[in-house]
């Protein structure tokens, strides 16, 4: 399939046709370490967090400037507290002792000091421990602490504000109780905060840190002139790890860590499924996930998989425990991919993959229902007729549509007015529709498969149903990226198999994803026997010269094509359409039809 000849009376056309992409591309491949060392330090959690860390450490070094962690989903906070501490020396203890202003005055005042006290001066609180991280309900005591008052004394239950050198907390937490949300406003302005209206201000002597999502300091940064003064800096964690900067060993540390914390060690085996489930995570080749509560959740079932036999000799995670795992893990969600697959096996969905169609090609869609995602291939029909040159969103007329569908078909209509309508209107009426879809459809992957689709209807050229395709197009006919590369071409592989994989049946991806492929094993493997293709393309052209197996064509100075190419056959379609049955008119006659004197 990577090239053939067109024979034509007048010429032949030589089709040269993309190749199909080699095994080795499919996906990524990794430089593992040959021996681990026998533990990993905390702080190898911060792979990959030098802003968070660089934050931190100033926020330590100057004061009254407070830190807002910008973190992720996949972030265990508790930990990276753990991990951030390790970074700047142990704080010294602190002792909140209480003091007469002068001899004249009798009002105590509170004062911190690092001496020890005598043993006649009262000790309020012992500042002696490093952090602590408040989430959920939060309450002003947990803050401030309170007085437990009795008949003959009175004791101060110390808050966080007053045992912890650095105060964590969870800034949604703390912003669904608006009142502690301004009190905190509050002591971090007057820097200092009162336990009881009897009792004279504590001096606040603290670092705060706010936990929180980046969407949610954005909207702080804009509706809180206060936080903006007290919180200037920002420590962003990123979620992935970039192979170009960072080494492979730097990660096995990482995960080396997690798996400690699990009180687990890792075996050599188990690093390569671990990268492997790491890199689908962040959908890359040359990334990898940190998602340390996703990683440790891996980590702790597959310790659960160890053999029950030996146990000294089988301490370790073994690449056998690690891939049970991430099957299962797979068999816990995967219910509505096995209906989708059965609905096709009893042909209720009807999706050839063999022969050839005008006007029908096969795209690929993913179905993301937030904790799985699968790839279902899906069947695009178009028709033509005379008319006024509307391409009709069938989606989209039936409100099942969504806007960024409909820009993609607005982009589609675009490139064929760009190519065919430049010297005159179309007389043609086009209807788009993704056959035995009863749910909303939504993005711009399918626009290339529709315009090929809407090319064959046409030219009334057959497209080969062996081939899937998946691609969004710009206003020039470029191919770009797509999401859930990996779960489309997995999808129609699925189906293929299941029919029996033939040698002939293939995915069209846009040569922008290639680097986020990381297929499954048995589809690298049907790959290196010849059974399945993976095409990447850039332009739609190619596109078509695949599906249809005719040469698009190149337009001359008078912007006709060859009459044997594909869009030679959709400008003769075209042109007895608009009622022009003779030979391609030339340009007078072309210019007298856009003035409407012919």
């Amino acid at each position: 399939m990577n090239s053939t000849l067109l024979s034509t009376t007048s010429e032949t056309i030589q089709l040269v046709l993309p190749t199909a992409l080699a095994a080795a591309k499919l996906a990524p491949q990794y430089s593992l370490p040959s021996t681990l060392n026998a533990g990993a330090a905390l702080s190898a959690i911060l792979l990959g967090q030098e802003r968070a860390v660089s934050a931190f450490k100033l926020m330590t070094k100057v004061s009254d400037q407070h830190l807002f962690i910008a973190d992720f989903v996949g972030v265990d906070r508790k930990l990276m507290m753990d991990a951030l501490m390790t970074q700047i020396p142990e704080p010294a203890a602190r002792y909140l002792v209480a003091s007469k202003a002068s001899d004249t005055v009798t009002e105590v005042q509170f004062r911190w000091q690092s001496a020890l006290p005598h043993e006649q001066v009262g000790i309020m609180a012992s500042q002696d421990t490093s952090a602590c991280y408040l989430s959920g309900p939060i309450r002003r005591v947990d803050l401030l602490g309170k007085m437990h008052k009795s008949d003959k004394n009175s004791q101060y239950k110390v808050g966080a504000l007053g045992k912890h050198h650095y105060v964590f907390i969870c800034a949604e937490s703390l912003w669904k109780r608006e009142g502690l949300w301004d009190l905190l406003m509050q002591i971090l302005r007057d820097k200092q905060y009162r336990i009881a209206q009897d009792i004279a201000p504590i001096p606040l002597n603290c670092k705060i840190i706010l936990v929180g999502s980046g969407h949610f300091y954005g909207q702080l940064r804009g509706d809180d002139r206060q936080f903006m003064e007290h919180f200037p800096l920002l420590g962003e964690l990123s979620n992935e790890l970039d192979l170009t900067k960072y080494t492979e060993t730097q990660y096995c540390q990482y995960l080396m860590a997690l798996a400690q914390r699990q009180g687990i060690t890792l075996e050599i085996s188990s690093l390569l499924p671990l990268f492997w489930y790491s890199a689908r995570l962040s959908e890359h080749q040359q990334r990898l996930s940190l998602s340390m509560l996703l990683l440790s959740q891996l980590i702790a079932q597959a310790k659960v998989y160890r053999p029950s036999t030996t146990p000294e000799l089988t301490k370790g995670l073994t690449a056998q425990c690690v891939a049970k795992a991430i099957a299962q893990l797979k068999f816990r969600h995967d219910s509505s991919e096995l209906f989708s697959a059965q609905s096709f096996d009893d042909n209720f969905i009807h999706l050839p993959t063999t022969g050839q169609m005008v006007g029908q090609v096969n795209a690929l869609t993913v179905i993301d229902s937030g904790d799985y995602s699968y790839g279902e291939p899906a069947r695009i029909t178009t028709s033509v007729h005379y008319g006024d040159g509307e391409v009709a969103d069938i989606e989209r007329k039936s409100e099942l549509g969504g806007n960024i569908h409909t820009k993609g078909m607005m982009i589609l209509s675009a490139c064929l007015y760009r190519i065919f309508g430049r010297d005159a209107p179309l007389h043609l009426n086009a209807s788009i529709v993704f056959e035995q879809s009863y749910q909303e459809i939504d993005g711009d992957s399918a626009s290339l498969a529709e315009y090929c689709c809407l090319m064959s209807a046409i030219a009334e050229q057959p497209i080969i149903q062996s081939l899937a395709v998946t691609g969004a197009l710009d206003q020039f006919g470029n191919v770009q990226a797509i999401g859930g590369v990996n779960e489309k071409i997995e999808g129609f592989f699925a189906l293929c198999q299941r029919r029996g994989l033939t040698g002939e049946q293939g995915v069209i991806i846009p040569k922008t994803n290639v680097l986020q492929l990381n297929l499954a094993p048995e589809v690298i493997n049907a790959v290196q026997k010849g059974l399945f293709h993976i095409y990447a393309i850039s332009h739609m052209d190619e596109a078509v010269e695949l599906l249809m197996q005719i040469n698009a064509g190149m337009a001359d100075e008078d912007n006709d094509f060859p009459a044997e190419s594909l869009y030679g056959l959709v400008q003769q379609r075209l042109d007895r359409m608009a009622g022009h049955d003779e030979i391609r008119v030339g340009f007078w006659t072309k210019l007298m039809l856009k003035l409407r004197l012919s």
